[in-house]
């Protein structure tokens, strides 16, 4: 009998491996269905029941998100009035392993006489629901990975891969952007990473402790207190930066030099530090702290062509940019 840490990783080799063949079966097939998908005035309707709903549900949220009008309709309610939701034309992404789903089989004359495309996502492409279907997109017959292998674990990581791999072809297809994906989150953190930028929420020099190279310590931690921002800039007499001193770089002195005080701001700065610039987005404010082997939490914000110092930008500015 495996233990617990050995199914685990038995389960994720299995999916893994399974995902590698995925993408060996995506070809023609999958390139007529981007076609379908794409066209113009359509939304997609993605439709299951059960664990292929779940997975339907998020397939909808992620086309959506990605420039691709979807929703999702629960194949059991479809039958009950909910067919309305469909216009003519409207192509149809319906989810079954087995292909054999009761609901799907039978609803599929129905979307048929509603002139819709239909498009089976499923293991058996000798299915009754892939006969009945115009492209039928397999996801291979694999074994579900759980230790018993009847969970749907497996086959619906692979339909959601199939979902996730339509969206990423349907973004190239329409040539989505990021200022697009921007516009359909504008409330979320994407969102605002992508809309906002460093300008929109600097705290500018009148609002920060900026002392001279020369400047002691002493008046340097004065300047800090006054606007305890966490930092102070250190300025050259032409207003380029000339380097930083963070609360942490005074903790750390302190530790190596107990008469600090009588030192000036330059012995302890750090003299060409990393810096944002007003026009960089919120998420490149973001990478440029945290995709670093040792995390920042504040950047100087200078102009690109001279170097002049502007302010300061800190990650919980990034963080808390546009909430209400």
């Amino acid at each position: 009998m495996p233990s617990p840490l050995d199914a685990a990783r038995a389960l994720l080799a299995a999916e893994s491996a399974a995902l590698a063949d995925l993408s060996s079966r995506l070809g023609a097939p999958f390139e007529k269905a981007v076609e379908i998908l794409a066209q113009p005035g359509r939304k997609v309707i993605v439709t299951g029941v059960g664990k292929s709903a779940l997975i339907g549900q998020k397939i909808a949220a992620t086309l959506c998100s990605t420039g691709t009008p979807a929703v999702f309709l629960h194949a059991t309610d479809a039958v009950h009035g909910d067919l309305g939701i469909l216009q003519a034309g409207d192509p149809v992404l319906m989810l079954s392993r087995s292909g054999s789903t009761a609901e799907l089989v039978s609803l599929a004359p129905h979307l048929r006489a509603l002139g819709s495309p239909l498009l089976a996502v499923v293991a058996n492409p000798a299915s009754p629901l892939a006969a009945a279907s115009d492209i039928v997109l397999d996801i291979g017959a694999h074994p579900e990975a759980d230790p018993l292998g009847l969970v749907p674990t497996t086959s619906a990581m692979l339909t959601l891969a199939m979902g996730d791999a339509l969206a990423a072809a349907l973004m190239v297809k329409r040539g989505f952007r990021k200022e697009d994906f921007a516009k359909f989150h504008p409330a979320g953190q994407l969102g605002r990473n992508l809309l906002l930028t460093v300008a929109d929420v600097l705290k500018p020099l009148d609002k920060c402790a900026v002392v001279t190279p020369a400047t002691s310590l002493r008046d340097t931690v004065i300047a800090m207190t006054k606007f305890p921002l966490g930092a102070a800039l250190l300025a050259n007499p032409d207003g380029t930066l000339a380097g930083i001193i963070t609360d942490g770089d005074l903790r750390r002195a302190l530790g190596r030099d107990a008469d600090l005080l009588s030192r000036q701001a330059s012995d302890i700065a750090t003299a060409k530090p990393v810096v944002a610039h007003p026009g960089h987005s919120l998420g490149d404010a973001a990478k440029l702290m945290e995709d670093r082997p040792s995390q920042i939490s504040m950047l100087p914000v200078t102009e690109p062509e001279t170097g002049k110092a502007l302010g300061l930008v800190r990650i919980h500015d990034v963080y808390q940019a546009g909430i209400v």
